[in-house]
């Protein structure tokens, strides 16, 4: 079964952190995000190649977690069949108006509870003089400043039950798992999905604690593997807390660093190494318990908090 291509893509996400001085000091200053524009306790940022009005939406809060992710469709046409299929499949939330720069919203939620949005109209990114790009394929200026991540690249949410979740993703928003984990006893630990030509866009890995509608991480992809490397020096001299690598991933072979942004929340620097899935036909990579067991491509064991850590914490 090949993406139904009516979800476009991941297009944003709202943080909750209970550290907002820090958490907005950590992506613009750290990570190099833009500021464009905030409404009561929110902050609206963006990456410097994102097309849209922000990237990430950063509100305060009495803890961290996601709140919302937005997945922009393909068209009004496809919006309008998505939205049906998710009433019949019973996840509907309604109809919401839209954060700034971006048109008629629905809300609904995955079957572990994730909050998730999608809509069509947006406004595209009008850059002010002073971040006016000098080629006019690219959204703003390159701002120089920290990491200067270049875009959202996808989530990873914590599930208390990887299967529901994902096969909602597949059969309701038309996704495609491109590699998943299996466990000895036969149930799936994680599962990766794309709705491009990406190797994946959403990523589902059981909750260890049982607990539903958790964040893993948000990932942002970086220009290349030597962004990354310089990232960690950043992070180093900021005091910002690294949990693993540099290093590489066996599934999807990303190029990967983690760290935790001030409010709790863990963030990834990936460079998936120019890897897309173009064959219609591609059939889902299985990974066993044992594969697992030898740790990442290169033979860095997967760190303890890897499977503990998630917000909001529990």
């Amino acid at each position: 079964m090949a993406p139904l291509h009516e979800i476009a893509h991941v297009a944003h996400v709202e943080l909750l952190t209970p550290e907002p001085e820090k958490s907005l000091w950590f992506f613009t200053e750290v990570m190099g995000l833009t500021e464009n524009g905030a409404d009561g306790d929110s902050v609206y940022l963006r990456t410097w190649d994102d097309y849209e009005h922000h990237t990430l939406k950063l509100t305060a809060h009495t803890t961290s977690g996601i709140r919302r992710t937005g997945l922009r469709t393909s068209g009004q046409e496809a919006l309008d069949r998505r939205v049906k299929a998710i009433e019949e499949a019973g996840y509907g939330v309604g109809w919401r108006d839209g954060d700034p720069g971006i048109g008629p919203t629905y809300v609904f939620r995955d079957p572990d509870g994730h909050e998730l949005e999608i809509y069509w109209e947006s406004e595209w990114y009008d850059a002010p003089p002073e971040l006016t790009p000098s080629l006019k394929n690219q959204a703003q200026a390159y701002p120089a400043r920290g990491v200067c991540v270049r875009r959202l690249d996808h989530v990873n949410f914590l599930a208390a039950e990887v299967e529901g979740s994902t096969e909602f993703v597949r059969d309701v928003l038309g996704g495609h798992p491109t590699e998943q984990i299996r466990l000895d006893s036969g149930t799936i630990a994680g599962r990766w999905l794309t709705f491009t030509n990406k190797s994946y866009d959403l990523v589902y890995t059981r909750d260890r604690t049982g607990s539903h509608g958790r964040l893993h991480h948000v990932a942002f992809a970086t220009d290349t593997r030597e962004d990354i490397l310089r990232a960690a020096d950043i992070f180093l001299d900021k005091g910002v807390f690294i949990e693993t690598g540099p290093h590489k991933h066996a599934i999807q072979q990303t190029f990967f660093l983690y760290v935790y942004e001030p409010g709790g929340n863990r963030i990834e620097l990936c460079n998936p190494c120019a890897r897309l899935v173009l064959a219609p036909d591609w059939e889902t990579i299985t990974w066993t318990e044992a594969e697992r067991a030898k740790g990442q491509a290169w033979g860095l064991q997967t760190i303890a908090s890897f499977h503990t850590h998630g917000t909001p914490p529990v």
